[in-house]
């Protein structure tokens, strides 16, 4: 199914309703945005990382955390040594 969309001026996108909800997403949730051949795929971060559990190691340290507050911990700390 196809629908038409309007970008914002902020270069918002919203998503028609039937679509949202046919893709299995949720408000506030991650998506990853890649493109291929031109089109863009949107893909929800979390199943991205259901799918890969398990076939990575994750570092004891992380274990405990929430991955939101680790990504910031890594920009804080990225950002941090850029302004050097």
């Amino acid at each position: 199914m196809s629908t038409i969309a309007t970008i914002t001026s902020k270069k918002q996108l919203t998503l028609p309703s039937e679509q949202f909800k046919k893709a299995g997403l949720r408000e506030g949730e991650k998506v990853i945005i890649s493109e291929e051949n031109g089109r863009l795929i949107i893909t929800s971060a979390q199943r991205i990382v259901e799918e890969l559990a398990g076939s990575v190691s994750v570092p004891e340290r992380f274990r405990v955390e929430n991955i939101d507050e680790i990504i910031e911990q890594a920009k804080n700390k990225y950002f941090k040594t850029q302004k050097k």
